[in-house]
C-alpha cells in the first residue's frame, strides 16, 4: 500500500506522493507570485489610517474597504493628470510597439532568408560621412546642403577608399550588432537624444517618445523574430516559388500566417517595455506628453510614499497589460516555445 504511493505509473506520470508535493510547491510559488498583486488590490481600498497602522490583509475582516483612493485618482484632484497621461501611454506604447514589429519583422526575415556581405570599408565610410554631416549642421551649414554633400562624399569615397577593405560582415554579425544596441544602457545616450529632439523642436511630444521607443525596441523584435523565422521550413517557401509566387506573396501569405504566435509574443514583450519605460520619458516629455510611470513617480516624489494612491495608479497601469496577456496566453506560450526550440 505504501509502495503504491511512491510508485510512478509511467515515465510522464508522477507518483501520488510526487503529485501532491508538486501541487504544493506550485501552490506555494503561486502565492509568492500573486501576493504582490493581491496586496496592491487591497491597499487601493484602504484609508490612510489603515495603511499606516496595519498591516491588514482581509477586507471586511481586518478593515472596512473604502473608495477614497479611487475617487481621488479617477474623479478627484489627480483625475485630469491621470487621464491625460493614461491617454499618452495608450497611444505611445501600442503605436511604437506596432511600428517596431512592422519594421523588425521585415528586417528579421531578411536576415533569415537573404545573405548580406557588407564590407567594413563601406561601413566605416558611411559612419565617417554621417559624422561630418552632423558636425556641419552644428556649425551652421543648412541641413539640406550638408546631407547632399555627405551623400556625394560617401559615393566618392566608396569607390576609392571603401574598396581597399576586403573583409565583410555576415548575417550573424549584423544580428549581433543590432542586439548590442539594446544592451547599451539608455542613460548613456539619453543626453544626445534629448539634444537631438530639442534641435528638432519635438520635445514634450508623443512623436519623440514613439520614435525613441521604436529605436530602442527594434533590436528586440529583430532578434526574437529572427529566431522564430528560422524554425519555419524554407522548403515551404521554395515550393511556393516554384509555383510562381513572388517573394512578397510568400512572405505575406505563407510566412506571416505561420508566424502569428511569434508576432503576438514579440508584440506583447515590446508593448510591456514601452508601457513601463521611465527614464527616456522623464527626459523627453513635459506636462503635455507625460506617461503613467511618470505619474506614479511624481505622486511619490511630491507627497511621499502614499501607498493607497500609488496602488490605484499601479493597478491602472498593469491591468490592461495583464488582460492582453491572459487573452493571448495560448499564442504567447506557443510563440515562446517554438522560437526557442531549434535543431
Amino acid at each position: 500500500m505504501i509502495k503504491n504511493l511512491f510508485r510512478r505509473k509511467s515515465v510522464f506520470s508522477p507518483s501520488p506522493v510526487g503529485l501532491v508535493l508538486s501541487y504544493m510547491a506550485l501552490g506555494a510559488w503561486a502565492i509568492v507570485v500573486l501576493f504582490p498583486l493581491y496586496w496592491l488590490l487591497v491597499t487601493s481600498f484602504k484609508l490612510p489610517l489603515d495603511v499606516n497602522t496595519g498591516p491588514y490583509y482581509l477586507p471586511f475582516v481586518d478593515f472596512q474597504p473604502s473608495l477614497h483612493a479611487w475617487k481621488y485618482i479617477l474623479v478627484g484632484d489627480l483625475s485630469r493628470d491621470t487621464t491625460r497621461n493614461y491617454i499618452n501611454t495608450a497611444i505611445v506604447a501600442p503605436v511604437s510597439a506596432a511600428l517596431a514589429l512592422l519594421l523588425g519583422t521585415g528586417a528579421a526575415y531578411g536576415l533569415t532568408r537573404f545573405q548580406y556581405r557588407p564590407r567594413i570599408g563601406a561601413i566605416l565610410v558611411f559612419i565617417g560621412c554621417l559624422v561630418l554631416v552632423i558636425v556641419a549642421i552644428n556649425l551652421g551649414v543648412p541641413w539640406q546642403i550638408a546631407i547632399a554633400a555627405g551623400i556625394a562624399l560617401f559615393i566618392l569615397l566608396l569607390q576609392t577608399v571603401g574598396k581597399r577593405f576586403k573583409r565583410s560582415l555576415a548575417n550573424n554579425d549584423i544580428a549581433f550588432w543590432l542586439i548590442s544596441q539594446r544592451m547599451l544602457p539608455p542613460v548613456a545616450v539619453v543626453i544626445p537624444i534629448y539634444v537631438l529632439f530639442q534641435r528638432l523642436s519635438l520635445l514634450d511630444t508623443r512623436t519623440a517618445l514613439i520614435i525613441t521607443y521604436l529605436a530602442v525596441n527594434l533590436p528586440i523584435v529583430v532578434w526574437l523574430m529572427r529566431d522564430y523565422f528560422q524554425t519555419i521550413p524554407v522548403e515551404l517557401e521554395e515550393c511556393a516559388a516554384i509555383d510562381g509566387a513572388s517573394r512578397y506573396r510568400i512572405f505575406w501569405s505563407i510566412v506571416l500566417p505561420l508566424s502569428v504566435p511569434g508576432l503576438i509574443a514579440t508584440f506583447l514583450f515590446v508593448l510591456v517595455f514601452a508601457w513601463n519605460e521611465y527614464l527616456l520619458a522623464l527626459f523627453l516629455s513635459g506636462a503635455r506628453s507625460q506617461t503613467l510611470p511618470l505619474t506614479v513617480a511624481a505622486q511619490n516624489a511630491t507627497r511621499g510614499p502614499q501607498w493607497w494612491y500609488m496602488s490605484v495608479l499601479i493597478l491602472i497601469m498593469i491591468i490592461p497589460v495583464i488582460a492582453i496577456a491572459i487573452a493571448l496566453e495560448r499564442y504567447i506560450a506557443r510563440g515562446l516555445l517554438i522560437g526557442a526550440i531549434k535543431g
